[in-house]
């Protein structure tokens, strides 16, 4: 139950941040895309924000012999670039672009119950399907 709580509580911090930021409207995120236009900074700030708390927040969990919820750390161990983290960091760029909407942001948006947000979460969960699958299916090369 503790876990549960952790991860709910982490959720509604980070919707929040979402939305107090504005990072929910997609404007922002077209307008911080929009290099020769009206360009907009804010997705830069609450990027480089995000980045000093995510700093932090590694560099004391480092300093911890194990976590708190859980037995022992587990840390990623990949850190070579390959075609699958490429064409998946492609096709993320792509929709997020074309759409103005990340998984983070497009969750929070399905509160608006907007046709067009919930179209996006269902074609993105089809997408990480379809990836499931197609993985599941072939041969791990790496």
């Amino acid at each position: 139950m503790p876990v549960i709580l952790a991860a709910f509580s982490c959720g509604l911090i980070f919707g929040w941040g979402l939305q107090l930021s504005g990072m929910t409207d997609p404007s922002k995120i077209f307008g911080f895309l929009d290099l020769f236009g009206a360009w907009d900074p804010s997705l830069a700030v609450v990027m480089a924000a995000a980045l000093v708390v995510a700093s932090l927040g590694y560099l004391l969990a480092k300093r911890q012999e194990k976590p708190i919820l859980a037995a022992k750390c587990l840390w990623p161990t990949r850190t070579q670039i390959d075609r699958s983290l490429v064409a998946g960091a492609l096709l993320f760029g792509i929709g997020w672009g074309l759409v103005g909407l990340c998984p983070g942001p497009s969750v929070v948006n399905l509160a608006s119950l907007s046709p067009r947000v919930g179209g996006f979460v269902v074609a993105m969960a089809l997408g990480m399907i379809a990836c499931d699958l197609w993985h599941s299916r072939s041969p791990r090369t790496a």
